[in-house]
C-alpha cells in the first residue's frame, strides 16, 4: 500500500512542476467546478424541505432519501442500485441459493421489465416464462416507468400466492397474462447427468455452491460411466443462466483449463484493473467440450463461455448470449444497507468486451419451437415409410452374425431411436451431443 501511495505522490509532484505556468486557471476551474457541486447540494436541499412541507400529504424522510440515492444510481446504468437493509439480506441469501419469490432474472429496457432468464426448475420457468419476454403489467398495475427494484417490489409476496403478470412477447401478436404462484426458490446450482457416453453439465446459477456442485455431479457421472475412458465428451450448457458471482466463473472456467487467463477486469482507473489467471489441472481431463449458450445466457456465463471459447477448449454452440460485460461491486452501507455499484467491464482472454454484443457461438443453432401435435392419421401415414424388410410376412433371418453381433447391432440402434428422441426434446443439446460423437470419431485409437 505504501508504495502505491508514494507512487502517487510522485506523479502529482511531477504534475506541479510540469504546469507551473498554469496553476492560476487551473485552480480556478476546479473551484468553479467544487462551487457549482455545493449549489447543486444546496438545491437538492431546497426541494427535500419543500416537498416536506408542501407535499400533498406528508411524506416519510427516510423514504424520499433512500428514493433520491437509488435514482442517482439507477441514472448510471441498468445495474447500479441501491439496497435497502432489507433487499440487502435478501440478496445475501439469493447467493448462498435459496429465496422467495418467481424464480426469474430481470433486467429494464425501454422502461419495461425485460426477463434475462427464468432459473430451471422454478414457478416462473414452469409457467412458460422465456428470455427476452417483456414485463409490462404486474397484477394489472403498468410497471412503464417505474425503476427496477420497485417494479421488482410489486412481484414479491408472501409464498404461496397469486401473482398475474401480462407479457409481450416477440412472434406473439397480442400481449397475454401468465399466472404464476409464488413459491420458495432452492436452487440446484449444477445437475448432472449421463446422456448416451455424454456427460451433461446443466449449470443454472453462479452461486457459493456452483463450483463444488460441479466438482462433485462431474465425478459421479464418470463413476456411472465406469471411467473417463467410457466418456466421449462433456456438454456445459448455460442457457437461460443468468450469471450470479465473478468468483465462482473463474474458478469453472478453471476448471477446464490447465494454464492462460480466464478474464481480466479494467475499471475507471488502470491500476483498478485486475487479471485471473487458471492453474494446472482440468477435471474433463482433455475430453472435449461443448459450450450451450442462448439469449438467456449472461454476466458469469459469458465470462465462462468466452474463456473456453479464446482458449479453444471448448466449441461454442447456440444463439448469441445477453451481452452483460460489467462488474458490479456491493458496498455494505450504514444502516445495514447496501449500494450496488457498475465498478469495471471484464474482457475475455482475447481482450473482446462482451458488452452489449454478448459472446458469438462459434456454430449458430436455433431451438425450434415445438410443432403442433400430429394427428393420428399423419402418425400413421408416416409409420407406413417406417416399416423394414424385418416386418414382412415370411422374411428371411440373418444367419451370418452371431448373438453378441446381434446385441450389439440392436444396442446400437437403440442408442440411434434415444438421439432422435433427444432431438424432438432438446435439438440444441442433441446437436452439441452430435458434435462430440464426430470429435470422437476423428481422434485416433490408442490400439
Amino acid at each position: 500500500m505504501k508504495k502505491v501511495v508514494m507512487a502517487a505522490m510522485g506523479g502529482t509532484l511531477a504534475g506541479i512542476v510540469a504546469t507551473t505556468q498554469f496553476v492560476g486557471p487551473l485552480v480556478a476551474q476546479e473551484s468553479a467546478r467544487t462551487t457549482n457541486v455545493y449549489e447543486q447540494l444546496d438545491l437538492f436541499g431546497d426541494i427535500f424541505e419543500r416537498i416536506r412541507a408542501q407535499y400533498v400529504e406528508e411524506v416519510d424522510a427516510g423514504d424520499l432519501i433512500e428514493a433520491a440515492i437509488d435514482g442517482m444510481l439507477t441514472s448510471l446504468d441498468p445495474h447500479s442500485s441501491y439496497l435497502s437493509p432489507d433487499d440487502a439480506a435478501d440478496m445475501r441469501v439469493q447467493t448462498r441459493g435459496e429465496f422467495g419469490g418467481l424464480g426469474i432474472e430481470v433486467t429494464q429496457e425501454e422502461g419495461f421489465v425485460k426477463v434475462v432468464s427464468p432459473i430451471d426448475g422454478t414457478p416462473a420457468d414452469e409457467a412458460g416464462i422465456e428470455a427476452g419476454d417483456f414485463i409490462t403489467h404486474v397484477d394489472g398495475a403498468s410497471v412503464l416507468g417505474l425503476t427496477l427494484d420497485s417494479a421488482v417490489d410489486m412481484m414479491r409476496g408472501p409464498v404461496g400466492s397469486e401473482i398475474i403478470i401480462t407479457v409481450v412477447r416477440e412472434g406473439e401478436a397480442e400481449p397475454f397474462d401468465v399466472s404464476i404462484i409464488r413459491d420458495t426458490i432452492k436452487l440446484t446450482a449444477v445437475r448432472t447427468r449421463l446422456q448416451g457416453e455424454t456427460v451433461v453439465l446443466r449449470v443454472t446459477t453462479f452461486n457459493d455452491q456452483t463450483y463444488s456442485n460441479l466438482e462433485e455431479g462431474l465425478a459421479e457421472q464418470i463413476e456411472a460411466a465406469n471411467g473417463i475412458d467410457n466418456v466421449e465428451g462433456i456438454v456445459l450448457d448455460l442457457r437461460n443462466n443468468p450469471g450470479g458471482l465473478l468468483n465462482q466463473a473463474i474458478r469453472v472456467s478453471d476448471a477446464f483449463l490447465e494454464k492462460g487467463e480466464i478474464v481480466s477486469t479494467r475499471g475507471r482507473n488502470p491500476e483498478d484493473g485486475d487479471r485471473y489467471n487458471a492453474t494446472p489441472g482440468d477435471l474433463a481431463q482433455g475430453k472435449p467440450i461443448v459450450v450451450l449458450i442462448n439469449g438467456g445466457s449472461a454476466s458469469a456465463s459469458e465470462i465462462v463461455a468466452g474463456a473456453l471459447q479464446d482458449h479453444r477448449r471448448a466449441i461454442v454452440v447456440g444463439t448469441k448470449s445477453f451481452g452483460k460485460g460489467s462488474v458490479q461491486t456491493v458496498m455494505p452501507l450504514r444502516g445495514d444497507g447496501a449500494m450496488r455499484l457498475t465498478t469495471a467491464r471484464y474482457y475475455t482472454p482475447s481482450g473482446r468486451s462482451i458488452q452489449a454484443l454478448g459472446v458469438s457461438p462459434d456454430i449458430v443453432v436455433a431451438q425450434p419451437r415445438r410443432p403442433a401435435e400430429a394427428t393420428a392419421e399423419e402418425e400413421e401415414e408416416t409409420n407406413v415409410f417406417n416399416r423394414s424388410e424385418a416386418d414382412l410376412r415370411g422374411s428371411l433371418d440373418n444367419d451370418s452374425l452371431s448373438e453378441d453381433e446381434v446385441q450389439q447391432i440392436e444396442a446400437d440402434r437403440a442408442k440411434a431411436e434415444a438421439a432422435a428422441a433427444l432431438r424432438e426434446e432438446d435439438y440444441q443439446l442433441a446437436y452439441a451431443i452430435d458434435i462430440l460423437k464426430g470429435l470422437t470419431a476423428l481422434q485416433p485409437s490408442n490400439d
